[in-house]
């Protein structure tokens, strides 16, 4: 399948790492020109220069996305050393708990962070001919297993932001989607931690996963350089789960 990538110029924040990172390197095997941002130094170093070597040009900041102007100022970047915007990609995640500092966190990393980053970049993404803005969210927020912590209903708040903007900016050319992962394990993510540090429920989660295993920040990936290709130009407003059959509701 063409998916019509190649040469285009993407956003990816959160990419040093985990999801984010798989994401910018699946865009960069497609030929797309990046901008990433994070707040680690040394991370975000390194995912440019693995992401340089596959021959696609890389412009990085190190920012906590939770810094609206910083945000905002990043977003205005890219796009300058890009020469333009066509995707843009969401997918930080701030403190998840039930304290109050972690809800404000996730409102400012997660649902803010949308908010801002793709306000800023509407009007570059307007200026292409193949605009689309996937944002990441969770299976926490369409079912009821998280607990009551930040995390699922501010990832669901994100998903109601998304599917508003996807009808707003239709005209526009602009297509705006949110990708749901389910358990994603990779080296020094929650599952890992998991694993390590509380064994009982991380059994008890891939028990309920029905493929025998949990995912891989490269399957959310594909699934995300999916929604930004014009293969899915029809498509937007949606909210893709890949979970692997984790969740169990039908619509």
């Amino acid at each position: 399948m063409e998916l019509g990538l190649a040469g285009r110029k993407a956003v990816v924040t959160g990419a040093s790492r985990g999801i984010g990172r798989a994401i910018a390197q699946a865009l960069a095997r497609e030929g797309v020109d990046l901008a990433i941002c994070a707040r680690g130094e040394e991370g975000l170093e390194s995912a440019r220069s693995e992401l340089e070597a596959l021959g696609v040009r890389v412009h990085s900041e190190a920012i906590d996305v939770s810094d609206g102007a910083a945000l905002r100022a990043f977003v205005a970047s890219a796009g300058r050393e890009l020469g333009g915007l066509d995707v843009l990609v969401s997918n930080p995640t701030g403190s998840i708990g039930a304290a109050e500092e972690d809800w404000r966190s996730m409102f400012e990393a997660d649902l803010m962070a949308a908010v801002r980053s793709s306000e800023a970049a509407r009007p570059l993404l307007a200026g292409s001919d193949a605009a689309s803005m996937v944002f990441i969210s969770t299976i926490a927020a369409i079912e009821t297993f998280a607990g009551t912590v930040s995390y699922g209903p501010l990832k669901a708040a994100t998903i109601q932001y998304a599917k508003e903007l996807a009808r707003e900016t239709a005209s526009e050319g602009i297509r705006v989607n949110t990708v749901l992962p389910g358990p994603i394990y990779f080296e020094g993510g929650a599952w890992d931690r998991y694993r390590r540090d509380a064994p009982e429920r991380y059994e008890a989660t891939l028990a309920q996963c029905p493929q025998g295993r949990m995912g891989t920040p490269e399957e959310v990936a594909n699934a995300v350089v999916f929604l930004a290709s014009s293969a899915a130009s029809l498509i937007t407003g949606a909210n893709l789960v890949v979970d692997g059959g984790y969740t169990k509701r039908v619509f």
